[in-house]
């Protein structure tokens, strides 16, 4: 322990400072001391800001800040550089399973084991009437509070060390790996789908592997039907019954090749779309938008993904109540991402080729989410080396 010096002293590896508050309740100056700083300059420099804010009795006692009043903070702090969609999830998760439990206790109290306990509680019985939550929603709700301590030591400096980093999360267990549809029925589902007057909507989920919201952001400036592209600038989502607009997942725009198929099926829902507005006239809603309801008004996310699982199932019990000759299994709309995804590697499409259509910001990523499929296709490369080489039919 080192010795104090002008209200500043070395603590172990920290160092921490002293100052005098004056209680509001009693009046009384009392000594506050506040830690956790990796340097001598660190820490005066934090003294020297104190003593300011105490002078003016704006002084806010850090040693007594609970987890949900830093949290709080830090979500209205964060509001500006994180995506509305992501902050409303942070926001979601805190006020749902975070203050409920820690909220009460001190931030500069919180150790690993109480974030163990929560994370085994919120496993067990965290959820709706009072089943557990899946491991991937307690392991979103340990990426915020490492993320939220994290800033406490290193930008606030309130904290030390994070505790988040040695808690310890319950073991998951192995997802078993969602059945993908196959070619053959991709294409019964599109046939069935075409009479439909979003059908193009579903055909282009399919053959660009685009995400729901950045279809629904799309406009014609983006399409080029002459080079036969699409340009993904940006998404949307719906935020507290409000549907919003705002960048990619990943932050970056995207360039998105397309089949003369898609093509022409865009260029007839262009048509289609003019004449529409023609006969809408004044009524029509601006926005150039591809994707529309009625009278030209953007779509809502829910729309299409409410829309799929009403077309696979008059797919499987037609009208004529005769058995559909590829009866297809369930299947989520984003779905057509993971078909689009999995056709492209079976076909021997390179990894980082795809990773960038899907606008996966690494190839890493499209590695990790379709290993499965990878894996599956590795054992056909033996052959395809020996079939290269024309060895395939050597023997000693």
């Amino acid at each position: 322990m080192g010795h104090l010096k002008d209200g500043v002293m070395q603590r172990g590896s920290t160092w921490s400072f002293v100052i005098r508050v004056v209680d509001p309740e009693t009046g009384r100056s009392r000594p506050r001391w506040v830690g956790g700083f990796a340097t001598e300059r660190d820490a005066k420099s934090a003294r020297d800001d104190a003593r300011v804010k105490a002078r003016r009795r704006e002084y806010v006692d850090r040693s007594r800040v609970t987890v949900g009043e830093y949290l709080d903070q830090w979500l209205d702090d964060h509001e500006v550089e994180i995506k509305p969609q992501t902050m409303a999830s942070y926001r979601d998760v805190v006020a749902r399973y975070v203050v409920p439990r820690i909220g009460h206790m001190r931030l500069q109290g919180v150790q690993p084991a109480a974030l163990t306990k929560l994370y085994r509680d919120l496993r067990e019985t965290g959820g709706a009437r009072g089943l557990g939550l899946s491991p991937r929603t307690v392991d979103y709700v340990h990426a915020i509070l490492r993320k939220a301590f994290n800033d406490a030591v290193r930008i606030d400096q309130i904290l030390a060390s994070n505790p988040a980093e040695r808690a310890k999360r319950p073991r998951r267990v192995a997802a078993a790996a969602r059945e993908v549809w196959t070619r053959e029925q991709l294409l019964a589902f599109l046939r069935s789908a075409e009479s439909h007057r979003l059908y193009p909507f579903f055909h282009l989920a399919a053959y660009s592997g685009a995400r729901r919201g950045e279809l629904l952001n799309l406009r014609w400036a983006d399409v080029d039907l002459k080079d036969a592209t699409t340009r993904i600038r940006g998404t949307t989502a719906v935020i507290a019954g409000k549907r919003v607009e705002g960048t990619t997942k990943g932050g970056r725009e995207r360039v998105v090749a397309l089949d003369r198929g898609t093509i022409k099926i865009l260029a007839a829902q262009r048509a289609n779309q003019v004449r529409d507005r023609m006969l809408a006239g004044p009524d029509w809603s601006p926005g150039e938008y591809v994707f529309t309801r009625a009278l030209g008004l953007p779509l809502y996310p829910d729309t299409v993904s409410q829309l799929m699982p009403k077309l696979i199932a008059a797919h499987n019990e037609p009208a004529s109540g005769a058995s559909p000759p590829i009866p297809l299994p369930h299947a989520r709309l984003h779905d057509l991402r993971h078909v689009h995804a999995t056709i492209l590697l079976l076909a021997g499409v390179p990894v980082h080729v795809v990773a960038d259509r899907l606008g996966h910001a690494d190839a890493a990523i499209t590695l990790r989410v379709y290993a499965h499929v990878l894996h599956d296709d590795a054992v056909r490369v033996a052959d395809v080396f020996a079939q290269a080489l024309g060895l395939q039919n050597f023997s000693l």
